[in-house]
Parts: C-alpha cells; sequence; structure tokens
C-alpha cells in the first residue's frame, strides 16, 4: 500500500554511543525512523527523504520507504516472480491455459537467462522450466537429478526483475516468443497467445510493486498478423463430405464406430472436445424429421500434467459459456439416422456417452485422427489428398458453419448453433459471406420488383 501523506521531523540527537543523531517520518500517520552517527549523514538522509517527498513520489505505508527506492532494494527474480505468477494462476486456471502459461513463461525465462559458465543444455532448459519450474500441480515431487540441477542455476543466474525494466531487453524476449523450436516462424496467434501470457505476468509484478509500469507498453514489436479468415481451399463441399463419411465407415468395426463422431462434426458444427462428452440423454432422435441435441460440456485433450485429477483430460463447460450453460443445436435426418444406427449397433457406455477409445475411456485425437487421414486418401483423388482439402476432422465443422451461411441461414442462428460470437462469425467466414453479396442482391432485386408490382395492381 502506498501513501502521499508524509511528514518529516528534524534530527535529533538521543542517548546512544553508537549512532546518537535520529531522523523520523511519518507514512500514513506510521512512524519510521532511522538512527546515525553523525549529524551530517543524518541530515543527508533526511534531505534525501524529503526530496523524494517533494517530487511527489509514493511512500511505502510497510516500510516507509519512497517507492522508488524499494524497488531498487527489492531482489525478488524473474524467476521467482514467474514462480509466483503460474501458483497464482493455477488454480482457476483450465489446464490448457496452465500448459499455455508454461510454455510462455519457459521461453521467456530461457531468452533472459544469461549465457554464463555452466548454463545448461537448452533442451534441459527447457524441460526443466516447463515440466517442473511451471507446473504448480509437480511441485509436491521433486525433479530428476539433471533437471533440479538445471532449475538451481536458473534460480542462482535469473535476472532481477526490476532490471527487466529495459525496452532492449523485453525486445529480445519478444523475438524469443516469436520463434518456434527449429528458429522458424510461429504462428501469429501462437505469438499473439505468448505475448498475452507475459504481459499479465508483469502486470501482476506492477501489482505487487516489484516494477513502476509494465515494461512491454514501451516497446515498438509489431506482432505478426494472424490469418483470421478461413482457407475456402479447406472446406468440403456436401458430396465430399459424404464420401469422407463413407470411407470413415469403410475402415472396419473402428470406422464405423467413429463415422458418427465425424457426421457430429459435419452436420451439427460440433467441436471434437464436445462430439468426445455427447451423451444419449442429449440426444433427442425422433422416427422422422429434424432432432436435436443439447450439448453441455466439452472433454478438451490436455496432457495429464496439467490436470488436478491426473486424467489426460479435462471436463469442461462448453467453450466461452458459463459451466452450466446448454447449446441446443438443430439436428437434420441424415445425423439423426446416423447416431440412431450407431447407438443401436455400439449402445452406450457406463456413463451414456455415445463414442469411446477401442480400450475405453474418451477417444483421443491420436485415434480419429488416423482413420481421418486414411479416409482421405481413400475418399480424394491424390491431388485433393495434396491439398488442404479438408485436412484435419476439425475443417468438417468449418464445413458445416459455410454450408449454413451459404444456404441463407442468419448470422445470429449459425453463431448460436455453432458457438461462436457474430463477430468472429463474420470474420473468420468473410470470404464465405463475401461469396453470397450476389446473390442476397438478387434478392433485394426481387423484393423491389415484387414491392413495384403490388404498388402498380393497388393503384
Amino acid at each position: 500500500m502506498q501513501s502521499y501523506d508524509v511528514r518529516f521531523w528534524n534530527v535529533r540527537r538521543r542517548n546512544s554511543k553508537s549512532a546518537p543523531y535520529q531522523i523520523r517520518w511519518f507514512v500514513d500517520g506510521e512512524e519510521f525512523q532511522e538512527p546515525f552517527v553523525t549529524k551530517t549523514l543524518a541530515e543527508a538522509r533526511r534531505s534525501e527523504l524529503l526530496t523524494a517527498a517533494r517530487s511527489g513520489e509514493a511512500f511505502d505505508v510497510e516500510t516507509g520507504l519512497p517507492v522508488s527506492e524499494l524497488r531498487r532494494l527489492n531482489r525478488t527474480t524473474w524467476y521467482e516472480h514467474a514462480r509466483h505468477y503460474v501458483d497464482m494462476k493455477w488454480p482457476g486456471a483450465a489446464a490448457k491455459h496452465r500448459a499455455s502459461i508454461a510454455e510462455s513463461l519457459t521461453l521467456a525465462t530461457v531468452a533472459l537467462c544469461p549465457e554464463a559458465k555452466g548454463r545448461p543444455d537448452e533442451a534441459l532448459l527447457r524441460r526443466a522450466l516447463y515440466q517442473w519450474a511451471f507446473n504448480a500441480g509437480r511441485r509436491k515431487t521433486d525433479p530428476p537429478h539433471d533437471e533440479a540441477a538445471a532449475l538451481r542455476w536458473v534460480a542462482k543466474h535469473s535476472p532481477p526483475l526490476n532490471n527487466l525494466d529495459s525496452a532492449q531487453r523485453m525486445r529480445s524476449v519478444l523475438d524469443a516468443l516469436a520463434k518456434r523450436l527449429d528458429g522458424k516462424a510461429a504462428a501469429a496467434n501462437t505469438v499473439k497467445r505468448r505475448r498475452a501470457v507475459l504481459s499479465n505476468c508483469l502486470r501482476i509484478a506492477v501489482e505487487r510493486e516489484l516494477l513502476p509500469s509494465n515494461p512491454l507498453l514501451r516497446v515498438h514489436w509489431e506482432t505478426p498478423k494472424a490469418v483470421e479468415e478461413l482457407d475456402e481451399r479447406s472446406v468440403a463441399t456436401p458430396a465430399q463430405a459424404r464420401s469422407l463419411l463413407v470411407a470413415v465407415r469403410e475402415q472396419g468395426p473402428r470406422g464405423e464406430h467413429l463415422e458418427a463422431f465425424f457426421g457430429c462434426m459435419y452436420y451439427a458444427a460440433m467441436r471434437p472436445e464436445e462430439v468426445s462428452v455427447l451423451s444419449r440423454s442429449q440426444c433427442t432422435l425422433p422416427d422422422e424429421g429434424w432432432g436435436r441435441l443439447d450439448l453441455a460440456g466439452a472433454r478438451p485433450q490436455v496432457g495429464s500434467a496439467w490436470t488436478d485429477d491426473g486424467k489426460p483430460y479435462e471436463e469442461r463447460g462448453l467453450k466461452h459459456r458459463p459451466r452450466r450453460a446448454v447449446r441446443p443445436v438443430p439436428i437434420p435426418p441424415v445425423l439423426v439416422a446416423l447416431l440412431r444406427a450407431h447407438i443401436d449397433r455400439f449402445g452406450t457406455g457406463e456413463d451414456g456417452r455415445l463414442f469411446s477409445a477401442v480400450r475405453g475411456g474418451p477417444v483421443r485425437s491420436q485415434e480419429y485422427g488416423a482413420v481421418w487421414k486414411e479416409a482421405r486418401k481413400r475418399a480424394l483423388t491424390p491431388e485433393q489428398a495434396a491439398s488442404p482439402l479438408a485436412q484435419i476432422p476439425y475443417d468438417l465443422r468449418h464445413a458445416c458453419v459455410s454450408f449454413w451461411l451459404r444456404s441463407g441461414v442468419s448470422l445470429a442462428e449459425v453463431a448460436r448453433r455453432a458457438g461462436q460470437s457474430i463477430a468472429v462469425l463474420q470474420r473468420y467466414y468473410a470470404k464465405v459471406l463475401d461469396g453470397e453479396e450476389a446473390r442476397m442482391n438478387e434478392l433485394i432485386d426481387q423484393g423491389f420488383a415484387e414491392q413495384e408490382e403490388s404498388d402498380e395492381r393497388a393503384s
């Protein structure tokens, strides 16, 4: 806590042989004292404090010192603060975000550590920081010998936090965040995410009064432009999507089990982690006509090191929605039939879930990814297979949303069904929307013509 309410007393003499002179001052009503051997030293110190107060500087209520002096005296290192930041964020962070924080702080710490004697191998340094130093869940266990030695080196050589108050130093850290391990440029969204973690960590340092301000704000460093538009080359046509689903089914029992899994992504624009938790109780599957899925959660795949229960996945609410939110999605008859056939043949798990891995548990991305890779080889021509067309299963969701938009479904309804904001929808599917401009103009022209005919008949 800081205060500008500072008052000073004159130098006084006291009954002490070692330090007979003393200065006293009050900060927000609290008294502070410092003893000195000579009156000259006492007056010099009083003048120093008085100058800080007259220049408008705040004083710390706990120590009584000017804030600038307190920062100079503070020797909290970047490494100590980064660990504190991890501990602070860990309880409320999703598992994926925990891993993201660890990755970003690891890259920043490696960039900040000097090329001093005994510096550990780069791979060892990254591993020790990512898997141990910045993983609060592993704090109760000791790291392996090599990793422990690497972390001791970091603790010894990490720069004081106040040394980071340098635009040049921050620029070097940002440059490190913008690269992959192979030295090539990282994806723009990855850089943006890493920079956000670093900035938030430094903001907390300001909040803890360890830095006067966030040094990133003084650095003119352009974040790489993110590609925020859908690559239309990746969007499958309805005929191509159907061929791909057939190619999935034709891969034997495992493919037959996953046909409806991919069908949910194409016909209902579901994310893989949403399909993973789909249960029979969420499905309304009539004998005829449209059905409905009441989506209520997701199960994103993460490493077991980042979850509280040690499982390689995390049960979460819907993305960008409150924990108990439900997103109803109408589904066409073709998906109703797929799901009914799936339930008739495979039933459900003990927890009511429709899809499971071969050995039980949730379907892993490695498993359905391998099936999808084979389906592309079977359903697409060599030229198409070498292109971005439906390159990853998630492209089925993009194909579904694109089809809805091209079919004339309103932006608001598409956004609701897909679980996205209208702003993201407009930005990411801009080319799809642009392609509909001519058709929309025709509809408006048709409306004008019908109105004119109606006016003529009325007259």
